[in-house]
Formats: structure tokens, sequence, C-alpha cells
């Protein structure tokens, strides 16, 4: 059975940084475009990030200049780093197989203001 795992979440002031790791249990390489979402309280998830096979990364308006993907074929990890978070970036987190029904438990993202 495919699992994401996801970790890195945590509290911290605004302006602060954060890098959040999705752990896949199967090899990365050549798979279908890797994401992350973020659901606030009574909120939809929404896309923040993704990254194709090929290398193509897309983000959210609201994230951009902040945000980096990336991915390590090596440990079969998808990374978020977010820097200058916000309060509004509080969120549970989740990475997933874009177009699939496989996602990871969520990590937790609270900013302080």
């Amino acid at each position: 059975q495919v699992q994401l795992v996801e970790s890195g979440g945590g509290l911290v002031q605004a302006g602060g940084s954060l890098r959040l790791a999705c752990a896949a249990s199967i090899r990365i390489v050549g798979i279908n475009d890797m994401g992350w979402y973020r659901q606030a309280p009574g909120k939809q998830r929404v896309l923040v990030s993704s990254i194709t096979k090929s290398g193509i990364t897309n983000y959210a308006d609201s994230v951009k200049g902040r945000f980096t993907i990336s991915r390590d074929y090596a440990k079969n990890t998808v990374y978020l780093q977010m820097n200058s978070l916000k309060p509004e970036d509080t969120a549970q987190y989740y990475c997933t197989f874009v177009g699939t029904n496989i996602w990871g438990q969520g990590t937790q993202v609270t900013v302080s203001s």
C-alpha cells in the first residue's frame, strides 16, 4: 500500500520559517506530479504548490516568493520550504500524488502574530 507521511509542522512566529517533508513509501522517480495542499478550519483544501516529474513548479499566488517546493529522489521525499510565514498560512498541510486519492495524514502549521 502506497503511503505518504508528512512531517515538519509546528508553531512558529510570523516571519519565521518551517520546512515540511513528505516521505513516500515508493520510489518517486518518474512519478506523476506531487503537490502540497492546505486546509484551514472551515475552509476547503487548496493547492499550495506542485512539482511535475519534469521538475516544473507551480505556486499559489498567496505563497509565491515565500515557499519553495523541491524533491530528493534518493530519499523519495518532497519538501516545502516556507519562509516569511504569515498567520494566514496557518492550516493543516497535506501532500499528495496529484490526481490520485493518495494523501498523507497531514501536518499542522500554526503561525502566531
